[in-house]
């Protein structure tokens, strides 16, 4: 039967009152699935000693790249000397939960400014992430997968989500003109720029793949966490304040290693 054309206004005034599926939505359907993508290259990094107990001590995260067989990582993750006497070795650990498999691992390039090197690892390659140079904007939503409590309950990665709060300088500015002296003011003329997160990460993260949510495409390496009270009391009080160095040093290091990305 035909609608009259009051009814086919009463209609009408009804479709435009269902409300649009919020954006939020689609984020929390897609989010899952970018994390299956990311988490296989997503690595522990630590040492091994086979006379320590337990062997394997954890450090931080890192995040395969280039061909798969190179690991980003932090600079400060790497222990500046080994055991070697008791036949210490850097490594990296793969898997998930207690199958978990130890993979030898060198240094073969480093950027201390920004705080990044690139390990070799021996083994099959791992599925590298991919990354992106692009320009990051204040208020885009980011995620970042790491291992922010280590292996004491095995190898279980974890995922935080936040925003970019602040794209800002990696120095933290002085109160008053007296505490500028010599060297802090050549680490103002030497500073670069970092993402500011407004997300909480512990010192486990350090290294972790900081990644567009809808895409997994890694625009940041997390490499700082806010400490207000000492490392003791991070995991009770954490600040949910970190920083994070952009990739595109990470890409100039691989391309300087003489890699692609």
């Amino acid at each position: 039967m035909e609608m009259t054309a009051a009814e086919r206004l009463v209609v009408f005034a009804l479709i435009l009152c269902v409300p649009a599926v919020p954006s939020g939505r689609a984020f929390a359907e897609e989010l899952p699935e970018i994390i299956q993508q990311i988490r296989p290259g997503v690595v522990a990094v630590g040492t091994v000693q086979p006379m320590r107990r337990p062997p394997a001590a954890f450090l931080g995260t890192g995040f395969a790249v280039d061909d798969g067989r190179l690991v980003a990582t932090n600079a400060h993750v790497i222990p500046e000397k080994l055991d070697t006497a008791r036949k210490e070795t850097l490594a990296v650990f793969v898997g998930r939960g207690q199958e978990v498999e130890a993979r030898e691992a060198q240094v073969t390039a480093e950027d201390r400014d920004h705080d990044l090197v690139l390990l070799q690892i021996q083994g099959p390659p791992l599925p590298p992430l991919r990354l992106s140079e692009r320009r990051v904007r204040e208020g885009e939503a980011v995620a970042f997968t790491g291992f922010p409590i280590g292996m004491i309950l095995g190898l279980y990665p974890v995922t935080h989500r936040g925003i970019i709060s602040s794209v800002t300088l990696d120095v933290i500015p002085s109160l008053s003109a007296r505490q500028l002296d010599r060297v802090a003011i050549q680490k103002l003329k030497n500073a670069s720029e970092v993402y500011q997160l407004d997300a909480t990460a512990y010192p486990g993260n350090s290294g972790s793949p900081v990644y567009d949510p809808d895409t997994g495409v890694v625009i940041g390496i997390l490499n700082k966490v806010l400490v207000r009270e000492g490392k003791e009391r991070v995991l009770e009080r954490p600040t949910g304040i970190s920083y994070a160095v952009p990739i595109r040093h990470a890409i100039a290091l691989i391309e300087k290693a003489g890699r692609r990305h």
